[in-house]
């Protein structure tokens, strides 16, 4: 389980590339090495990768042909950012909320405004998510954890503070960016319990 606090964004060092399989290597801040073991999750982007080896302050991943293909690591490069996360243990405060780092599917951005001291980030609302999409409501984007400010018919956006623009991927987000999603698990099981129940009684 994650929190939606993303604890830094680091540059991916090496990628190497085999069929169906992509292993990556990054530096995590020394802060972050206490109590990381093989086989422990952390969430690169907010998808729930599992560490593969470490040495020093070197963590590689290993990322299956499911996970490229449903997520924006498909997109990465050597020198790329990606946010990270460690998985949430027992007792952990919730600064965000619960995410399971299984991301739904990839939202482009399509529209960011930069009044004074604030940004918004616009991203399309595709018809898959959008019964789950709603004005006040949380969303994973990236592995942050993030309240929807305003819905549209084809869009939605979120606000972002300057702490979330300076720890996260944010700093550099840009028009046309892929940006992995996670609906609200909360939400999810709400609205599709209330569909299925409607559908029953043949109200939809």
């Amino acid at each position: 389980m994650f929190t939606g606090i993303v604890q830094c964004a680091v540059k991916i060092d090496r990628i190497e590339k085999k069929t169906g399989l992509w292993t990556l290597s990054l530096t995590l801040p020394e802060a972050l090495i206490p109590g990381l073991t093989n086989g422990a999750s952390v969430a690169l982007n907010g998808t729930c990768l599992t560490v593969t080896s470490i040495t020093d302050c070197t963590v590689t991943f290993d990322v299956m042909m499911a996970s490229l293909n449903l997520t924006n690591l498909q997109f990465l490069q050597e020198g790329t950012l990606v946010n990270v996360e460690r998985a949430a243990k027992f007792g952990d405060d919730i600064g965000g909320h619960q995410l399971s780092g299984h991301v739904h599917s990839v939202v482009k951005v399509v529209d960011i405004e930069r009044p004074e001291n604030n940004c918004i980030v616009w991203f399309e609302l595709t018809d898959a998510i959008k019964p789950y999409v709603f004005d006040k409501g949380y969303i994973g984007l990236n592995g942050c954890s993030l309240t929807i400010a305003q819905v549209k018919e084809d869009r939605f956006c979120v606000y972002l503070i300057p702490e979330t623009l300076s720890v996260t991927t944010y700093q550099d987000v840009a028009l046309g960016d892929g940006i992995n999603l996670e609906i609200d698990s909360h939400t999810q099981a709400v609205v599709d319990t209330v569909e299925r129940m409607l559908k029953q009684k043949n109200l939809v």
